[in-house]
């Protein structure tokens, strides 16, 4: 019996999602509760299992498809197994014709004795070939592409997909070519491929190709440009001295480490400076609904991090109360189920102030966005050695330039820098955190 394969509910005011990568073929078996293709939010990523046991026997909506909640995607036929389900369609003809088979595959056999014409034969049958219109887990090869495969003699197995959606690219044929490339049987063309080059970017380097966007990125697209249009934003700047920090770091860090399995990294003391912060100026860690302030006694601190579909904010719950080895651990947590895409909802909402460190990327200064409804955002960028005048000489400082960008609608001016300034106090001087000075 065919039992449908569903799109589940994601979270409350999601309907809308996206086909992401299928991870198992028509044909291949499945067990109960096992993955079998992952559903694209505008917030996480989700994997869809198998809700029986059996073989996964049509795909209906292919990857990069947009669907609704409760759109059927599949059928798993219940009870089959891989085996079975094979003979009821292409393997049944295979063993009663059995001499024709080779003659299928015969392009592949005969490419060990044929050298070069025999490579570029099952350059044509790779893009019908059955398993990518079964499934669309074979990538997709773009026009480009499929005239470099023809040209060079090569299969689009033998290449490895970097484009969008799994899309087999020019730049990949090209990159996969390079290493056969070098042996002596391309020496006497040597003069051939030197020429190749020039009339190729008049064309095909010229191209255009249209992705979808995915529902994370349209979803960040959404909220940036709504939090220009509906608050009054500013930055302002300060720069911090990381001496202290460092010097902290360098002293503790083997047994800080060894205690709990993890390094002592910078973010724990900005956030826990953050924090400290918030106490004293609790109008950033505020929000506008409608004409009312909501002032929140907690501290919900989103940390931004780069994930596997784009820039996600996980956030640390009651980051006021954790320890330094808390804030570390739930951070690293974070980033790794970021970069694998599992990340739950509730992970990714309710947060009432963001701190963004560019500076992992390199870059020196900038001015961050506000995630609303929240009123301000931290910006931590790059350490710098810079010359610095301390008791009246100069002298050599690994320099942080750090930004707040806030809602003028709820925080003046004197707030904004008041905050910056404790965040830099803080940090320069950890110990006032401790003693509340």
């Amino acid at each position: 019996m065919a039992v449908e394969l569903k799109v589940p509910e994601v979270g409350e005011s999601i309907t809308e999602v996206q086909i992401g990568e299928w991870l198992k073929k028509v044909g291949e078996a499945v067990k109960r509760d096992e993955p079998v293709v992952m559903i694209e939010t505008d917030k996480v990523t989700v994997e869809l299992p198998s809700p029986v046991d059996g073989v996964l026997s049509e795909i209906k909506l292919s990857a990069g498809t947009n669907a609704t909640v409760g759109d059927v995607v599949g059928f798993v036929e219940e009870g089959a197994t891989a085996s079975a389900q094979a003979p009821s369609a292409p393997a049944q003809s295979a063993p009663a014709q059995a001499p024709s088979a080779p003659t299928q595959s015969a392009p592949t056999q005969s490419a060990p004795t044929q050298s070069a014409p025999a490579q570029s034969a099952p350059a044509a049958p790779a893009p019908s070939a059955a398993p990518v219109p079964q499934g669309n887990a074979e990538p997709r090869v773009m026009p480009a592409a499929q005239r470099e495969l023809a040209m060079r003699g090569m299969d689009a197995s033998q290449v490895t997909a970097s484009g969008p959606g799994g899309r087999v690219l020019k730049e990949d044929v090209q990159q996969a070519a390079a290493a056969p490339a070098a042996p002596a049987p391309a020496a006497p063309k040597a003069a051939a491929p030197a020429a190749r080059p020039a009339p190729r970017p008049s064309t095909s380097d010229r191209e255009e190709e249209v992705v979808p966007m995915s529902p994370m990125r349209k979803r960040i697209a959404e909220r940036l440009v709504e939090s220009q249009q509906t608050a009054a934003l500013l930055t302002t700047f300060n720069e911090v001295d990381m001496s202290e920090v460092m010097a902290i770091r360098k002293q503790y860090q083997p047994q800080f480490t060894e205690k709990y399995g993890i390094k002592l990294g910078f973010m724990s003391f900005f956030i826990k400076a953050a924090c400290d912060a918030l106490k004293l100026v609790p109008q950033v860690n505020a929000q506008i609904s409608g004409t009312d302030i909501v002032y929140h006694n907690y501290m919900d601190v989103g940390v931004a991090v780069g994930g596997g579909k784009g820039l996600v904010v996980p956030v640390i719950r009651n980051a006021e109360r954790l320890s330094f080895a808390e804030v570390e651990l739930t951070i690293s947590d974070f980033g790794a189920r970021a970069k694998k895409n599992q990340l739950k909802l509730d992970e990714l909402q309710g947060g009432t102030f963001t701190i963004s460190n560019g500076g992992v990327y390199g870059s020196l200064m900038s001015t961050p966005i506000i995630n609303p409804p929240q009123s301000g955002i931290l910006g931590l960028h790059g350490i710098q050695e810079r010359p610095v005048a301390r008791d009246g000489q100069v002298v050599i400082r690994p320099m942080m330039y750090i930004a707040l960008t806030y809602d003028h609608r709820i925080i003046d001016g004197r707030e904004a820098v008041t905050f910056l300034k404790r965040v830099k106090e803080c940090v320069e001087e950890p110990s006032r955190m401790l003693i509340e000075v």
